[in-house]
């Protein structure tokens, strides 16, 4: 291990992509089962819609935002792979930006080459973007929001928040976010206090007390993190560019971007390539026609869930990040095998501060 170093892994990392994305293409041509994701196909199907003039929500079962298909749009015109290369650069951005997320919190050199293994070797991480799913890039926009809050970039950060329009999942984080723009943790002319590695002995022998708080604490913090001058700039400018997004998609695309790309994943219902907790009710109802009122209430353990986890882990931000995420997976009426990707790309943040041995 020691004389493996993050360069190193770096270009192994990006060989293995672009030997997979090509091997993926062998295989879509001599075997019946494809390589490449069927998501892949549609993002495809709606650029080239796009490209033409035309809807991407023409093409049926394109429930993403149309910013996906604009991405995608030199598949028309360059090369049907370039999707495939731009997702599996977005792989390994998101292996330089854990790098530098952990250098930031002081983590040993080898220890961070450790963790960032688990990332750019993960079998379920790198077919993700060679298959051609649009997660990684999801993930890079995540972790760049950490980067901007740990350098004090309050305004890049809530530019970037703002692009939740891509995915609507990462919603979830706006409570922490807010409650770790407090006073106490953006000090005027300092960095916001995250967990450090230096600090995280302390807390465990001090059991985690600086993250404990009482109900009351919560709300006040809360409510003094809205009202303060960076609540209210994050506030607005992340509401601004969502909302600016998503009205001009709506200019352009109308009720079909509303439908397809939003208020459809608010009741989808799923019966097939699900592994969720719901799965089984789901198939043995789905002839039957459910109410919104059923197909909303099955939130409500994940926005109690939610609130629990921000309420305990707040202001160590990563990790609040990771939880949130690995049970809004485990709690949702639909998982398919990408949704893994939200947190497995948080997971580095988090194993130098795990007692699992790693080496």
């Amino acid at each position: 291990m020691d004389k493996i170093n993050f360069r190193f892994l770096f270009i192994i990392s990006a060989i293995l992509g672009v030997f997979l994305i090509l091997y993926g293409e062998w295989q879509d041509t001599h075997m019946e089962v494809r390589y490449t994701d069927v998501d892949y196909l549609v993002f495809s199907d709606a650029a080239a819609l796009m490209a033409s003039g035309k809807s991407p929500y023409e093409r049926s079962t394109y429930r993403y935002s149309p910013l996906i298909a604009a991405l995608l749009l030199p598949n028309s015109f360059l090369h049907h792979m370039w999707g495939k290369f731009l997702f599996s650069a977005s792989d390994l951005l998101v292996g330089l930006l854990i790098h530098t997320i952990l250098k930031l919190r002081g983590v040993p050199e080898k220890l961070c080459t450790s963790s960032l293994m688990v990332w750019l070797f993960n079998p379920f991480t790198f077919t993700i973007g060679t298959r051609g799913n649009c997660e990684p890039i999801v993930c890079a926009v995540i972790l760049w929001i950490i980067l901007c809050l740990m350098n004090d970039q309050l305004v890049q950060a809530a530019f970037w928040y703002g692009l939740v329009h891509l995915r609507i999942y990462p919603i979830i984080y706006a409570l922490p976010i807010t409650l770790v723009l407090h006073p106490l943790h953006f000090q005027s002319g300092k960095k916001p206090a995250l967990v450090d590695w230096s600090s995280r002995k302390l807390m465990s022998l001090n059991g985690s007390s600086k993250l404990r708080f009482t109900v009351l604490q919560f709300i006040r913090n809360f409510l003094t993190s809205i009202f303060t001058w960076r609540g209210l700039v994050f506030g607005f400018v992340s509401g601004s560019i969502f909302f600016i997004l998503t009205g001009l998609c709506f200019y352009f695309y109308g009720w079909d971007f509303l439908d397809e790309a939003l208020l459809y994943h608010l009741t989808r219902t799923d019966p097939r390539h699900n592994f969720s907790i719901y799965f089984y009710h789901i198939y043995l109802h789905y002839e039957q026609e459910f109410s919104s009122l059923e197909k909303l209430i099955s939130f409500l353990p994940q926005f109690i869930v939610q609130l629990a986890l921000i309420f305990r882990f707040a202001y160590d931000l990563p990790f609040c990040f990771f939880v949130q995420t690995l049970t809004f997976v485990a709690f949702n009426k639909v998982i398919t095998a990408q949704y893994f990707v939200w947190f497995f790309c948080l997971l580095p943040l988090i194993l130098p501060w795990s007692n699992m041995k790693l080496t």
